[in-house]
């Protein structure tokens, strides 16, 4: 029997994800707390260690232009591929595959540095993926902005399409 999304959805208890889009569950939420002292200054008070969650994208939702203040690290687990978009502050960005097939650039494993305008959605003909990410330190919300379409595509012509197809009207 092939899993539908549903099913995903319904097997790992996930949840629309506000902002962003998509469906999650956190799955894992460090009980160890690292003071400010020992962070960079960026983040100016206490997270936790790290944090991972289940993500689910389907033709129907995407994960909206975004940026973290830390790195968060995407695991493929299974369904179809799903391209990313990154921006990076220098004013360049790339398109990238998550998947399984490795033989045609597809990568099971990826880092999107802090900083970096993120946003993702499953390939062309794709019915869902679904992939897990991690972060170290943990996910704050604090360190979550959502990104505005007109302000990226000014700064990121070359990617205005894409950037359009990742972002929610203004309003």
């Amino acid at each position: 029997m092939a899993l539908s999304a549903d099913d995903v959805i319904r097997m790992l208890d996930l949840v629309p994800l506000p902002g962003e889009g998509g469906y999650f569950r956190e799955t894992y939420r460090s009980p160890l707390t690292l003071p400010a002292v020992v962070l960079p200054r960026a983040y100016r008070s206490k997270r936790v260690a790290g944090t991972a969650i289940y993500y689910l994208l389907t033709p129907d939702s995407f994960s909206a232009m975004h940026r973290l203040r830390g790195d968060e690290v995407y695991h493929f687990y299974l369904g179809d591929p799903v391209e990313m978009l990154q921006l990076r502050e220098d004013g360049t960005g790339v398109v990238l595959a998550i998947g399984s097939d490795i033989a045609h650039g597809m990568a099971p494993q990826l880092v999107v540095p802090g900083g970096v305008w993120q946003g993702a959605r499953v390939a062309a003909g794709g019915r869902f993926a679904l992939l897990g990410t991690t972060m170290a330190p943990g996910f704050d919300g604090r360190d979550f902005v959502l990104g505005d379409r007109a302000e990226l595509v000014r700064r990121y012509p070359a990617h205005a399409a894409l950037i359009a197809a990742l972002t929610r009207a203004a309003g």
